[in-house]
């Protein structure tokens, strides 16, 4: 992930090495739960001394007992749900890393062009920053945007879409390389099938994040956490007396920590320290597909929309 921002990166560590990463705060979820963590704990201390103090107000534990059983079944639930999320946002962008790949392998052995090369190789260099400028509704475009002419990598900038706007151009260099004669009908159409598997990616990825989970289930889930957790400390305080109070600290941890990690995870193309590195990951192919035909030694000149009837206008949008 060179040149990119480490701060930005997710985070890499060898899971055989127990003690080196436990008292690390960054890609934790104590920065975030912290605040609830001390509500809880302001709570369980005035429920225990009222107990002590003044009157007696322990309850029988048993229908916590079973409260807590429920409970963990839907963090657990509400953690694989996110997870599922996370894990096929990784392999969507897996899926652009291969494509990207063949894209070009393939242009490489079958356009006898090195200027058509190059033009797609460096708007396929592009696509996945522009992948991430859509999920992250924002961002720039890479380092081959700076080789590419300034007037189309402004209209990518400028479309509504810049994932599609920018597979638009890499087809249009493959209808170029047919209209020139480099290459046949059905050649142009497996090259671009590549260019079409590409825009179903995007459209995976931005599915995911168009479709948080339900609103009802993680308003009813916090709402649960927050009635057992507040009122645990009557089921315990008769037995415990003030070690209720770490004792509610190490549960309110565990459960409102459980259902944190759902909530870093769930939406797995932002910029937080447990999402995906979608700069690593897209510099990765930049770089990839620079050894395969190089396309950072000199400016393109050439605009990838040359062909009779390109559009003028912004790019229409894709909804996933």
């Amino acid at each position: 992930m060179t040149g990119s921002d480490p701060s930005k990166d997710m985070i890499d560590y060898d899971p055989h090495h127990w003690w080196r990463h436990l008292l690390k705060l960054r890609g934790g979820i104590l920065q975030e739960i912290v605040g609830r963590l001390g509500v809880f704990t302001i709570w369980t201390v005035a429920v225990t001394w009222f107990h002590l103090n003044v009157h007696k107000v322990d309850v029988p534990a048993t229908g916590h007992t079973l409260a807590g059983t429920v409970l963990s079944l839907l963090l657990v639930f509400r953690t694989n749900s996110s997870y599922d999320r996370f894990w096929e946002g990784r392999k969507l962008w897996g899926g652009i890393v291969n494509e990207t790949r063949n894209l070009l392998r393939a242009a490489a052995l079958n356009i006898r062009s090195p200027d058509l090369l190059r033009r797609l190789a460096a708007w396929t260099a592009v696509y996945p920053y522009a992948v991430t400028r859509v999920l992250r509704r924002g961002g720039g475009l890479g380092p081959a945007a700076a080789v590419l002419p300034p007037a189309e990598i402004e209209r990518v900038m400028a479309s509504r879409n810049a994932g599609l706007a920018v597979a638009l151009r890499m087809s249009a260099v493959v209808a170029e390389a047919r209209q020139l004669g480099f290459i046949s009908d059905i050649v142009q159409m497996e090259i671009d099938r590549n260019v079409h598997l590409l825009i179903d990616y995007q459209g995976g990825c931005e599915r995911i994040v168009k479709t948080p989970l339900p609103f009802a289930y993680m308003l009813h889930l916090r709402r649960t956490l927050i009635v057992f957790i507040l009122g645990l400390p009557f089921a315990l305080v008769e037995s415990f007396g003030w070690a209720t109070v770490p004792v509610i600290l190490l549960i309110a941890h565990t459960f409102l920590g459980i259902e944190e990690i759902g909530v870093e995870i769930e939406e797995p193309f932002g910029t937080e320290d447990n999402d995906l590195p979608l700069e690593g990951i897209s510099e990765s192919i930049a770089n990839t597909l620079d050894e395969l035909v190089p396309w950072r030694n000199q400016l393109i000149a050439s605009p990838a929309l040359s062909y009779a009837g390109a559009p003028t206008g912004k790019e229409p949008s894709s909804e996933a």
